[in-house]
């Protein structure tokens, strides 16, 4: 019998804004269970690009705003050098069915800039990844 692709959704959250985005965006669709994923991005020899214990309290404001929409969901807080590898490691390691994810605003240049990491949550998976559609521009 085939899996169920929303048998374990790994959902990475940004801040709280995102969190709160990206759960009402699943919250229109039957998941039978959900890990939200904090990646806090390390240096990797070089400066982090925020103090340790304000990207952890990023971490706790954006799984609570998660939470306020999707109270059974399991948080993970995880630390990697690059963002999108960090979630696909979580993603591996609790044997998630699929990773969803809200993408988020912003133009080209800023795609650009942070090196369009929805692009390559697409296209370097080794698991479906489901974009969730706004629901407020017309999404379920």
């Amino acid at each position: 019998m085939p899996e169920s692709l929303t048998g374990h959704l790994v959902v990475p959250v940004d801040d709280a804004e995102d969190a709160h985005a990206t759960a009402t965006a699943l919250q229109a669709y039957a998941v039978e269970k959900v890990t939200a994923v904090h990646v806090v991005e390390k240096g990797g020899g070089s400066l982090d690009t925020i103090p340790l214990e304000q990207a952890e309290q990023r971490a706790e404001e954006a799984f609570e705003a998660f939470r306020e929409v999707i109270p059974d969901a399991n948080t993970e807080l995880t630390y990697h050098t690059d963002v999108v590898e960090g979630v696909f490691e979580v993603a591996t390691d609790r044997e998630a069915t699929a990773i969803a994810f809200h993408p988020r605003g912003g133009g080209r240049l800023t795609q650009f800039l942070s090196g369009d990491t929805a692009l390559r949550l697409i296209t370097d998976a080794d698991r479906p990844v489901i974009a969730l559609p706004d629901p407020a521009e017309g999404g379920m």
